[in-house]
């Protein structure tokens, strides 16, 4: 389905709770976060039937995420529900991937197809102090069991930010070099807790890496390849280089609001609405979807949650 700005919507990021494992700096205050009793959020039936509903209207790739999805209860249901719905033809999930030793082997056999593990620093002292409860070796233990469950294509997401981990940028491209991963770069967001982290451009890594060789980008990420090297390098840029003009997605949070933005205010209830109705809701707010953020102009993102609430 085709938005007002003819843009072509055929991708749903789905948050299945708002409860993370850990506590990351710039996601979450340090006093703590409000979370939403088990009632207000989406129960397993109704993240299926969204999605269902979603596909209906177009979606043909579908993304789990949080808060971490992998301390949702019945996640696995979720996930054999979704790969079971004709037209998906991609489930994705995003994941800390501290749960991935024990659940990289069944998500694979739930039908997840590919997936994201969100990774800032390769120090563990540094990984310890950004996540609060964290342990980096978790995180290494679940690259090692989604490698040895048969997950390819996996994608490495560290955020960029200035005085934290700006030198550990040809760290990460190394990666990129041994192993047959994407290592993606993120430019920080102003939301939430975001905006009291100090701003690194994308064009940092390519400051620090010169010998990166541009190759076709693959969605809203411009990507490179290291001379020799068994994986990529992405930059999703979205301070610097705006990609709202070819964004193909919608956001549903955990609590059943649809986003035809991550950085609107605006909100759609979806819970309660079944059939028609609920398809009627969805093609309304694709057709609502704004045509830009304006973060560039006020330095900060009308999302009205921080991302935790959202989905990352």
């Amino acid at each position: 389905m085709r938005d007002h700005y003819a843009r072509n919507i055929t991708y749903l990021r789905l948050s299945v709770t708002d409860r993370c494992s850990l506590r990351c700096r710039y996601c979450m205050p340090a006093e703590g976060i409000s979370l939403r009793g088990h009632g207000e959020i989406c129960g397993l039936e109704e993240l299926v039937e969204i999605a269902r509903a979603s596909v209906e209207c177009g979606v043909r790739k579908v993304r789990l995420t949080g808060g971490e999805p992998l301390v949702r209860r019945g996640i696995l249901d979720v996930c054999r529900g979704i790969s079971a719905i004709p037209g998906v033809e991609e489930l994705c999930l995003t994941t800390n991937g501290v749960a991935l030793p024990q659940l990289a082997a069944p998500l694979r056999e739930a039908g997840v197809d590919r997936l994201n593990i969100s990774l800032d620093t390769l120090q563990p002292s540094r990984y310890a102090y950004m996540t609060r409860v964290g342990r980096l070796e978790d995180v290494f233990r679940g690259l090692e069991a989604a490698a040895a469950a048969g997950f390819t294509g996996t994608k490495l997401n560290m955020v960029l930010m200035k005085a934290f981990n700006e030198d550990e940028i040809p760290d990460f491209v190394n990666l990129a070099r041994r192993y047959p991963l994407e290592v993606r770069f993120i430019e920080l967001m102003p939301i939430g807790e975001g905006q009291n982290a100090p701003f690194l451009p994308a064009q940092a890594v390519l400051d620090a890496c010169p010998d990166l060789r541009p190759i076709e980008a693959s969605g809203v990420a411009r990507r490179y390849r290291p001379p020799g090297g068994r994986g990529t390098v992405g930059l999703i840029e979205p301070m610097s280089h705006r990609f709202c003009g070819s964004c193909d997605r919608i956001r549903v949070t955990a609590d059943g609001k649809l986003k035809p933005c991550l950085h609107s205010d605006q909100e759609i209830p979806l819970r309660g609405l079944h059939g028609e109705a609920l398809r009627q809701a969805l093609q309304g707010g694709i057709a609502a979807k704004p045509e830009r953020h304006h973060m560039n102009e006020t330095g900060r993102s009308q999302a009205g949650r921080n991302m935790h609430q959202i989905g990352g």
